[in-house]
């Protein structure tokens, strides 16, 4: 066995030994095992071929259905406010109470007089058949009750409109007027508005032009007509509203101002979320093709060339890749040219993926791998433990 001065060299000069080993070459090059930075990872797409439905987004207005300006029909002063500002209501919900009082005493006196000229009548009646009354004085009788009668029926309308009703069901808005003001002076005074909200529109255009394109590719069989027009809203975020709408007309005449063609939908809107007079977006499904390529929007670049993508190649390398691009398919392009069925794209990372790097290619619609069944010990394992 060695003394304990000469352990300790032995030990200090493999310790440098190893250190020279794993230190730096002589040439500045890192030793043999230590390589860069791993390849970044990339979310592909494989494209191909398959059926394409056009859409076109387009810019719309909200209106609601039926909008009611809430006036005051009679004379007086409001004495109290019936409603919670914006709340739904029923239609013949009271909203207002004008004071009745005058209306009311004015009810009672034609009420009074309308019984006093039948009574009278009837008595000129009896009086006709025994020649107690002249015909003349018989049908002036006639005259005053259904004058009497009218009277009324005025005096009955103008105390029932002392209680303002709401006349549609929908959203009441904010109050025009506060108690204690005078209405219905002169004009009709507005009080507050009402708004049918479900079901709502939206009133869009679209460029003639677009439209003559469409029917030309439809004439040339590249597109396909569709049966029905699919609607959808885009909201401010840009996720899709959960009703589909219904095209309802469509003006056949182009706005000689704009150049456009009217176009109006009705969307349910159960809950209220849609509020008329909003900007909105609106997405119009108007033909179809048998077969097409696409590709997401925000795969696809621009440069003083036109549009390109980042594709992948077998051996993950970033190559651009020049393309024609068509029209829109929702949140796609439709490809016309340059891409080939089956090339792998960029999607998301793009600004990880420089052309000729490589690249760690993820694609999230692929089938995950099976998981591998558990191997049994072996032997010599099972004797370790």
């Amino acid at each position: 066995m060695l003394p304990s001065r000469f352990h300790n060299i032995a030990l200090g000069s493999l310790a440098l030994v190893s250190l020279v080993a794993c230190g730096p070459s002589s040439d500045g090059k890192p030793p043999a095992g230590a390589g860069g930075p791993p390849p970044a990872e990339v979310n592909v797409m494989t494209v191909s071929n398959g059926p394409v439905e056009l859409t076109t987004d387009l810019s719309g207005r909200l209106q609601a259905v039926r909008t009611a300006q809430v006036r005051a029909r009679v004379e007086g002063v409001v004495e109290k406010i019936l409603f919670k500002e914006g709340a739904d209501i029923k239609g013949g919900a009271p909203l207002f109470q004008i004071d009745p009082r005058a209306y009311r005493a004015a009810a009672d006196a034609a009420q009074a007089d309308t019984q006093a000229a039948e009574q009278l009548l009837q008595r000129y009646q009896a009086l006709l058949e025994v020649r107690g009354v002249s015909q003349q004085e018989y049908e002036a009788a006639v005259t005053r009750a259904k004058q009497a009668k009218a009277t009324l029926t005025k005096a009955s309308i103008d105390y029932e409109n002392a209680m303002v009703t709401s006349p549609i069901s929908g959203r009441v808005g904010h109050a025009l007027v506060t108690e204690g003001a005078l209405v219905g002076r002169g004009d009709a005074t507005p009080l507050v508005n009402v708004d049918q909200m479900d079901p709502i529109y939206v009133n869009f255009s679209q460029s003639e032009n677009e439209l003559f394109n469409l029917r030309q590719s439809i004439k040339q069989g590249q597109v396909k007509a569709g049966e029905s027009l699919k609607v959808q809203l885009l909201l401010p975020d840009g996720s899709v509203y959960g009703q589909t709408g219904k095209l309802l007309l469509s003006e056949q005449t182009v706005d000689v101002n704009t150049g456009n063609v009217f176009l109006r939908a009705e969307f349910a809107n159960p809950q209220r979320e849609l509020l008329p007079g909003s900007f909105v977006r609106v997405r119009i499904s108007q033909a179809r093709m048998a077969q097409a390529m696409t590709v997401p929007q925000r795969a696809v670049q621009m440069n003083s060339n036109g549009a390109y993508v980042l594709s992948v190649t077998p051996d993950n390398k970033v190559a651009p890749l020049p393309i024609q691009i068509g029209p829109m398919s929702g949140e796609k392009w439709v490809v016309t040219g340059g891409l080939a069925d089956g090339t792998r794209i960029v999607v998301d990372g793009l600004q990880k993926a420089k052309p000729g790097a490589t690249v760690t290619p993820v694609d999230p619609a692929a089938p995950a791998p099976a998981p591998m069944a558990s191997q049994p010990a072996s032997a010599a394992s099972q004797q370790r433990r």
